[in-house]
C-alpha cells in the first residue's frame, strides 16, 4: 500500500488492474463511510408473499365530529322549546290536581276568604314551585341524554328556552281549571253562600316589557333554574371533553391474518470456500 495506492490488496505496479470484489459480509475498505451496503434477498424471495396485516374495531368508527349546520341546530332549539310548552299543560294539569282549592265566602261586594289566614294559597304556591324545580331537572335529562349531538351551549339554551315557555303554561292551565264554575257562581250565587276557588299563583306571574316582551318572575322562574344547575351538573361531570360519546381507543386492536411461517435464508458462503461443482 502506498499514498498513491490505498487499496492494500491492489500490487503497486498493478495500478491499473482493478481490485478483487470484497467478500460477501466483509466490511468496506473505506472506514469513513458509514453506509452499510445494501440488504440482498435471499433466492426466491417473493415480495409479494408477507405478512398480511388486516385490521380491525372492535368498538364503534372513530369519526371526527361534523361540524354543526345552522338549521339543524336551530330546528333542534325549536324543537325541545315547543316540546317543553306541550309538556308545560300537562305540568298545570298536575299542578290543579295536587294543589288545594282555597274556600271562600259570597258577599256583597263579591268573594272573601271564608278564614281570616287560609293555607291554600301557600300550599299552592309550593306545590307550583316543587313541581316546577322536579319539571326542570327531568327536562334536562330528557335533554342530555336524547339530543347527544346537541350538547353543549345548544342544548343548554334549548332547555333554558323550554322551560322558560313551560311555566306560564303551566300556570295559565292550571289556574283554569274549575275557574268557569268560581266565575259563575261569584255571579249567580246569593250572599252568604260557601264555594271554593282554584289555585292560583301570588309569588310569581308575568311582566311585560315594553307592553310587549313578556318577563316571568317569581316562582315561574324556578322549572329554568332546576333545568340549567341540572344540565350544567351533567356537563361538568361529564368524562368526554367535547360532552359526546367517543369511542374508547383501546377497543381499537390490530390481528396478522395469514401470516406464512418465515423461510431460513441460505447462509453466505464464507471466504475462500470451494464452489460446488456445477452441472
Amino acid at each position: 500500500m502506498s499514498p498513491d495506492n490505498p487499496d492494500p490488496q491492489r500490487h503497486v505496479d498493478d495500478a491499473d488492474r482493478p481490485a478483487p470484489p470484497a467478500p460477501s459480509g466483509a466490511a468496506p475498505a473505506d472506514s469513513g463511510s458509514a453506509v452499510p451496503p445494501p440488504a440482498v434477498p435471499p433466492p426466491g424471495f417473493d415480495p409479494g408473499e408477507g405478512p398480511t396485516l388486516t385490521a380491525y374495531q372492535s368498538g364503534p368508527e372513530l369519526t371526527p365530529d361534523e361540524p354543526r349546520r345552522p338549521l339543524r341546530t336551530v330546528a333542534a332549539v325549536l324543537g325541545v322549546v315547543l316540546a317543553l310548552a306541550v309538556l308545560g299543560g300537562a305540568l298545570g294539569l298536575l299542578w290543579a290536581v295536587l294543589a288545594p282549592d282555597t274556600p271562600v265566602l259570597k258577599t256583597a261586594e263579591g268573594a272573601i276568604y271564608a278564614e281570616p289566614q287560609p293555607e291554600q294559597p301557600i300550599a299552592a304556591d309550593g306545590w307550583f314551585s316543587l313541581l316546577g324545580l322536579a319539571f326542570g331537572v327531568l327536562a334536562a335529562l330528557a335533554v342530555w341524554f336524547l339530543l347527544r349531538r346537541q350538547r353543549g351551549p345548544v342544548g343548554l339554551l334549548g332547555v333554558l328556552l323550554g322551560t322558560l315557555a313551560a311555566a306560564p303554561v303551566a300556570w295559565q292551565v292550571g289556574r283554569r281549571v274549575g275557574l268557569a264554575t268560581f266565575d259563575r257562581l261569584l255571579d249567580s250565587a246569593p250572599a252568604g253562600q260557601a264555594f271554593t276557588k282554584p289555585a292560583d299563583l301570588r309569588a310569581g306571574g308575568i311582566d311585560w316589557l315594553f307592553g310587549a316582551l313578556p318577563v316571568p318572575h317569581g316562582n315561574l322562574l324556578l322549572p329554568a333554574f332546576g333545568a340549567a344547575v341540572t344540565y350544567t351538573l351533567l356537563a361538568g361531570w361529564s368524562r368526554w371533553p367535547g360532552l359526546r360519546p367517543e369511542p374508547d381507543p383501546a377497543a381499537l386492536s390490530w390481528a396478522s391474518v395469514g401470516t406464512p411461517a418465515p423461510t431460513a435464508a441460505p447462509e453466505p458462503p464464507a471466504p475462500g470456500a470451494a464452489e460446488p461443482p456445477r452441472g
